[in-house]
């Protein structure tokens, strides 16, 4: 049991590192601010397009960082999930009927 403990340990910090090297974008107004993030949350870099930047006012600005912001997390999330199930598959799948399968 402490071997299978270790090792989910051990997956786990795999996974977080491919997690960190994922990058995802969240974008809003067609691209008109992009935020890169790993998809461990972890945001990267904003991007506002200089043009709109001159034309937007201040509450318009945080909106729209807010979308782009909560559009990387959501594949952040997406991605996160996709490892997590992935790795819990390449454990426990071939344990056959352990678990009453």
């Amino acid at each position: 049991m402490f071997d299978k403990i270790m090792e989910a340990q051990q997956k786990a910090g795999e996974v977080k590192k491919r997690l960190d090297a994922i990058t995802v974008t969240g974008s809003a107004e067609g691209g008109k601010i992009t935020v890169l993030a790993n998809a461990n949350k972890v945001v990267q870099s904003v991007t506002i397009d200089d043009a709109f930047l001159k034309e937007a006012d201040k509450e318009e600005l945080e909106e729209l960082l807010v979308i782009a912001i909560n559009k990387a997390m959501e594949q952040a999330d997406n991605v996160s999930q996709s490892e997590m199930a992935a790795m819990t598959s390449a454990m426990f799948g071939g344990m056959g009927g352990l678990f009453g399968k």
